[in-house]
Parts: structure tokens; sequence; C-alpha cells
């Protein structure tokens, strides 16, 4: 394995001190703890996806092998590995929210947008993620979050109002 500090030259003295604070949050020997934190920053700073070189870098800063990296963002619904629009909305679809109407909200969404589920507006505005599994909060359903806001107890009536005041 590299030394932890040969993939700074991709990552952002920003990202790297990021990744810094989580990595002290955790024993010397259990680096990979932060790689979701180091992902999360990752991405943010590259305009909200994750690209291969980007993920590498994290490999050697966390000294972890990259396929392990690779698993996590691939895994995990918060990361996005090609570009996205500029504003990520995920529906909730589980259960309390499907009761509520959370399948309309989508199609909805998707006529509204002119997209489907796991596409991105051709201005790049918006990006419908595929599916949201649980986004714990069942009392206010439906529900769904645009960039790490929740909004709920949706109706089209305020989808529209939101998407008109995300500019």
């Amino acid at each position: 394995m590299t030394d932890a500090k040969a993939g700074a030259g991709l990552l952002s003295a920003h990202a790297r001190e990021e990744i810094d604070r989580w990595l002290a949050k955790y024993p010397a020997d259990r680096k990979q703890s932060a790689v979701l934190a180091a992902l999360r920053e990752v991405q943010h700073e590259n305009g909200g996806y994750l690209t291969l070189p980007l993920m590498d870098a994290v490999a050697d800063y966390l000294q972890m092998p990259p396929i392990a990296v690779y698993e996590v963002a691939s895994f995990y619904s918060m990361f996005a590995l090609k570009p996205v629009g500029r504003h990520s909305i995920s529906v909730c679809t589980n259960v309390s929210c499907m009761l509520r109407g959370a399948d309309d909200i989508v199609q909805y969404l998707e006529n509204r947008l002119g997209i489907q589920t796991g596409q991105s507006t051709s201005d790049g505005r918006f990006f419908l993620k595929r599916e949201e599994e649980c986004l714990a909060a069942c009392c206010g359903a439906p529900m769904m979050m645009i960039d790490h806001v929740y909004y709920e107890n949706l109706t089209t009536e305020t989808v529209d109002g939101i998407l008109d005041e995300l500019g």
C-alpha cells in the first residue's frame, strides 16, 4: 500500500482537511472507517459525482484497496458515478410513503421534468434518483429530499412550488 498522502494530489486541501477531521475519530488502524465521509466530500467538490481517479485518490489517502472504495461508492445511493443534475431529488418509496402516494409523486416528477428516474434534465438542473428505499420521515409521507433538505406531506402543488423555488 502506498503512503497515506500519495493520493493527496487529486484531493483539495479542504477535502484532505475534512477527511483528516474524520480520521481523528477512529483508531489509526481503522482508516477505512472514514471512507463514507471522504467520498461524500470529494463528490460534493466534484459537482455531485465521483470519478475513478478521485476514488483512487481516496483509496490512496485512506490506505485502502481501490476495489473497496468502488464497492462503497457503488453500493450507497448517496453516491453518483456519472455527472448528474445540479439538484438531486430523492423520493422515498418505502411502505409509508407508497401508501400515501409516493408513486404518484414520482410519476408527477417524471412528467413535469420530462425525464425518468435515474436521469437528469437536459439543462442539467435536476437529477431524479432511481429509488430511495427509506428517508426516515414516515410521519410526513409522502416525502422527498432535494439537496439534503426534507420536504414532507407532498402534493403535486407543493412539488411545483418547491421546484419553482430552486432556480
